[in-house]
């Protein structure tokens, strides 16, 4: 009988055994004659192996533009950042920010040495800038960013007060000479702070109101404090909005998007609120503001005479139960929630963004002291300026508060944000609670999953886009559980974790593309945004790593 050799298989077969094999056995084949790398660049193979080796869902289709599978897949593998290219040890504890400017030319650092480090991106990657905020009081610095024109710096602290007090500082550097401009109280540290404008920035501040309910207080700040002259405006009250069960505002956040939409909801299921239009003049502004304060008078009057007669009465006539004090708090914090959220008669039920909308986005929560929702609020044009009567001071405990626009609930531990490059996704880093756990204390919030979610919300629509993407994992407790941050860029999401390494995943196929290691857990990262194929992170072990893709490195060596 004549024996068959290789090169006399039918395409059939060759195609059949073709798709036993992995990507470097398929490519290796394709080199021992024409025939077997022309069936070795079959798309249909290409295909199977790409849904096969990255683990992609089937209903994932092919990125738009793309015009083949094996193109694609040697993209995917060509384009991630995932070899180590420079490990940068000048700082001397743990790391556990870093940023790049806009332009991606510079990049900062934040560290427990107490040092911010300013480098310059281009390689060889050196140190530019430095500044130890010890002299200032501060024990750590957390968090940065660079305004638009990348001539600030912000930096995000932990300032140490009297009998060793911790609460947040924000410092503004500028980048011409890192001269120290101003510096700004921040409360609680974990608000970070963020650019508004290109010299204005947003701080936070919290005040108690009792055991488990607060007020946080976001601020705008004139980046240029000159203290000394009484003619500069340099801070405006934004928001005051009422916390329940000891949850504070966290992690704020500007999206500059012109297709957010806010939907309104009954504020009994989703707690949202429709933003109010745009002040198109000074004299239509002051009339809203009197009208505003009337229907604020009016609606303390109500809220009054509610807590009377719940006071005396308790509810629906019933004689009042016996309550503890925080269950009587947690009654009154109700009451003003209803109507500091009440949705205006005859409002619009929808507003879409239109170009120049700012949005703040935001961790809070309703249940717990644990960061468990993401809060919207617009901002409006008069609000995008110091510029009137400076405000210093609250007028009273019995305020009117702001309603939040929109709350996304999570069911699970925030420790993390990011936004899409566009501004119209949001992932969020969270620790799933148990699927049916009922809060019944507010110092006691539920147990945390060890694996993290990343999750995607479309903010055009305002619901959840895709299924969660995992592999990360994180096992500090609740008590303890600390932000891990994100980055996002045109292709690529990217995180950090607690389990000694940094993530990659493709935005379009949701699949993880590479595991970056380190020796401790890895806080921070971020894709520089001149050149997704470059990605930095840092990490409890001291060190920054750079990360290049395999394509970017053959560039550098050519």
């Amino acid at each position: 009988m004549e024996r068959i050799g290789p090169s006399q298989l039918p395409d059939s077969i060759l195609y059949q055994i073709f798709q036993s094999l992995g990507p470097s056995d398929l490519l290796s084949a394709g080199l021992v004659c024409r025939r077997w790398y022309r069936v070795s660049r079959d798309d249909f193979l290409w295909k199977e192996l790409f849904y096969r080796h990255f683990r992609v869902h089937r209903h994932i289709l092919r990125i738009p533009g793309a015009e083949s599978w094996y193109e694609e897949f040697q993209r995917v593998c060509d384009a991630v950042p995932r070899v180590e290219a420079q490990r940068l040890r000048e700082h001397g504890d743990q790391v556990l920010h870093i940023s790049f400017s806009h332009s991606g030319d510079l990049f900062a650092s934040c560290s427990k040495d107490c040092t911010i480090k300013v480098w310059a991106s281009a390689p060889p990657i050196s140190v530019r800038h430095s500044a130890d905020m010890k002299p200032h009081h501060w024990s750590y610095t957390q968090f940065s960013q660079f305004n638009s024109d990348d001539s600030l710096l912000l930096v995000s602290g932990v300032f140490v007060g009297p009998h060793n007090s911790s609460a947040g500082e924000i410092a503004v550097f500028s980048l011409d000479n890192f001269l120290l401009l101003s510096r700004v109280r921040n409360k609680p540290y974990d608000v970070f702070g963020c650019w508004l404008s290109n010299s204005h920035l947003i701080s936070g501040n919290l005040h108690r109101m009792g055991r488990v309910t607060s007020c946080s207080v976001l601020w705008l700040n004139n980046a240029f404090q000159d203290v000394e002259s009484e003619n500069v405006n340099v801070v405006k009250r934004l928001f005051k909005i009422q916390n329940l069960n000891a949850s504070t505002i966290r992690m704020v956040m500007v999206a500059n998007s012109p297709d957010l939409l806010v939907e309104v909801t009954d504020q009994s299921e989703e707690g949202t609120k429709s933003p109010p239009p745009p002040q198109a003049e000074e004299e239509e502004g002051d009339a809203e503001e009197e009208d505003a304060e009337r229907e604020i008078g009016e609606e303390n009057e109500r809220l009054e005479e509610e807590l009377q007669i719940f006071l005396a009465n308790g509810e629906e006539g019933l004689p009042r139960p016996i309550l503890s004090e925080n269950q009587f708090e947690t009654k009154v914090a109700q009451l003003y929630a209803q109507y500091r959220t009440k949705r205006p008669d005859g409002g619009p039920t929808a507003t879409e963004g239109d170009p120049g909308k700012k949005y703040l986005i935001f961790t809070t929560g309703s249940l717990t002291y644990a960061p468990h929702q993401i809060g919207i609020k617009q901002l409006l044009p008069h609000q995008m300026t110091t510029a009137g009567p400076v405000l210093g001071e609250e007028r009273g405990p019995n305020e009117f508060f702001d309603a939040l626009d929109h709350v996304i609930n999570i069911h699970g531990h925030i420790i993390g944000m990011g936004l899409s490059p566009d501004h119209r996704y949001l992932y969020v880093n969270s620790r799933p609670w148990p699927h049916d756990c009922v809060v019944a204390d507010p110092m006691d919030p539920p147990p945390i999953a060890e694996e993290i979610e990343l999750r995607l919300f479309d903010l055009r629509s305002l619901r959840e886009a895709a299924t969660p993407l995992r592999a990360h994992r994180a096992y500090t407790p609740n008590n303890e559980c600390f932000f891990i941050f994100l980055d996002v860029s045109t292709d690529f999401v990217a995180s950090g974790a607690e389990d000694h390494c940094g993530y990659v995943w493709d935005r379009h196929y949701s699949a993880c593309l590479a595991k970056l290691p380190h020796d401790d857990v890895v806080n921070s990262v971020a894709f520089s945004p001149a050149n997704q194929e470059l990605l930095l992170s840092a990490s409890d072990d001291f060190t920054i790593k750079v990360w290049r893709s395999r394509r970017s490195l053959r560039h550098y060596w050519t």
